[in-house]
């Protein structure tokens, strides 16, 4: 599938689940599987920041961080969860934009979030390469991948019977080495345990394997080109 009709059908699948995302965003963020994000993001990158949140749905993180005293640019490639994100009582600003062509010029933000987003592009290296772009000299990126068994990538499955999916099936040691090659270095790593599993394991690919998703911090290096792995 082109990366065209991959995020018009990605754009689609997320609008259809928008208000369903709505009835859940808020005990994700603050109860859930993403309470450990802004305390992490918190912990590399100091209040007052300007941080570009990536696949921000209905705006609940954008709005959490607006609280924090950051100052947050909220994007989605969904027109609805972008509507619902803009009803939100906050001075975060919100728009509707396809994250491997944002509408930013070069080195605009002192961090960027994308919690659970990049799994949902055709080409993750293309919104990589847009996020180093975008992000100023030393900046940190902070990203959540899905661990392998987490339910959302289910939605992956069906390729495996000869159909279209929107979901790509990137591991987060994958993401790691990707993002290491492409102009970030990480700088910090936690796991957000899948409901059943141990919360810690000593090898920290057996923490992957075992996790609902994997937080990186990682830091705009100068020179975007193959580096360490």
């Amino acid at each position: 599938m082109d990366r065209k009709k991959w995020h018009e059908q990605a754009e689609e699948k997320w609008d259809d689940f928008s208000e369903d995302w709505r009835g859940r965003s808020k005990q994700m963020w603050k109860d859930g599987s993403r309470k450990k994000v802004l305390p992490f993001l918190q912990s590399f990158l100091g209040t007052g920041a300007e941080v570009l949140d990536l696949g921000c749905g209905d705006g609940q993180g954008s709005e959490m961080l607006q609280e924090e005293g950051y100052r947050v640019t909220g994007v989605d490639l969904s027109s609805k969860m972008i509507d619902i994100a803009a009803g939100r009582s906050t001075e975060a600003t919100f728009l509707q934009a396809d994250v491997t062509a944002l509408p930013f010029e070069e080195e605009s933000f002192d961090g960027v979030m994308a919690i659970n987003c990049l799994e949902w592009v055709a080409s993750p290296l293309e919104a990589i390469r847009e996020i180093h772009r975008v992000a100023k000299p030393g900046a940190i990126f902070v990203a959540g991948i899905l661990g392998p068994v987490a339910g959302p990538r289910t939605n992956s499955y069906a390729r495996l019977e000869g159909e279209e999916v929107v979901c790509n099936t990137m591991m987060p040691w994958e993401f790691r080495r990707l993002a290491e090659r492409h102009g970030f270095k990480t700088t910090g790593m936690a796991s957000v345990p899948k409901e059943g599993a141990p919360d810690k394991v000593e090898h920290p690919l057996m923490e992957q394997a075992v996790s609902f998703m994997t937080l990186f911090a990682l830091e705009k290096q100068n020179v975007d080109a193959p580096g360490q792995e």
